[in-house]
């Protein structure tokens, strides 16, 4: 069996997935500023990169993806059949609204006019910034508490349903 030998920061790794990040986790409320600037939380900056990728997510929110985590999904959009109309649909959805990014000195990233619509987040207002695995969502603080709140009296019910995945506690 082969394996990929990544360079992550400052040591290497032998990664199956090619992707040498660590788990982002955690939740951390900002601000978006005048601008539309909001600050990277400190935790989620090494592992982020220098330039990152941001686009729409699921459920109204933002996803921020390390370059090399958004080159294996990129990877796999790829792979759908162009002729499936839903294939289509997925790839364009991310795709369409991506863009490339750097936090500036203070470790701010400006959050696209275009992805702020999407996801209903204006100009001053709070955000909460999530840790997904191998992305960062970004949430509208109220939306964000709604769908905690809607999930979270569900989570026995939902991990009884994917447990049939292999996931159990």
């Amino acid at each position: 069996k082969w394996w990929i030998v990544v360079e992550c920061a400052t040591e290497w790794r032998v990664d199956p997935e090619g992707w040498c990040g660590r788990m982002f986790m955690g939740e951390y409320a900002h601000s978006i500023d005048a601008k539309g600037r909001v600050i990277l939380p400190a935790d989620f900056r090494q592992e982020l990169g220098v330039s990152f990728i941001i686009t729409k997510g699921l459920d109204g929110s933002l996803f921020l993806f390390p370059q090399a985590a958004w080159d294996e999904f990129a990877a796999k959009l790829r792979t759908l059949s162009i002729a499936d109309p839903n294939a289509r649909a997925f790839a364009r959805f991310f795709i369409a609204g991506a863009r490339t990014l750097e936090c500036d000195k203070q470790g701010r990233f400006l959050v696209p006019a275009n992805l702020r619509t999407y996801a209903n987040i204006g100009l001053k207002q709070d955000v909460i910034l999530t840790g997904a695995d191998a992305r960062i969502e970004v949430w509208d603080r109220e939306k964000w508490e709604r769908y905690a709140g809607e999930v979270d009296p569900n989570i026995t019910e939902i991990s009884t349903q994917l447990a049939g995945y292999g996931i159990s506690i």
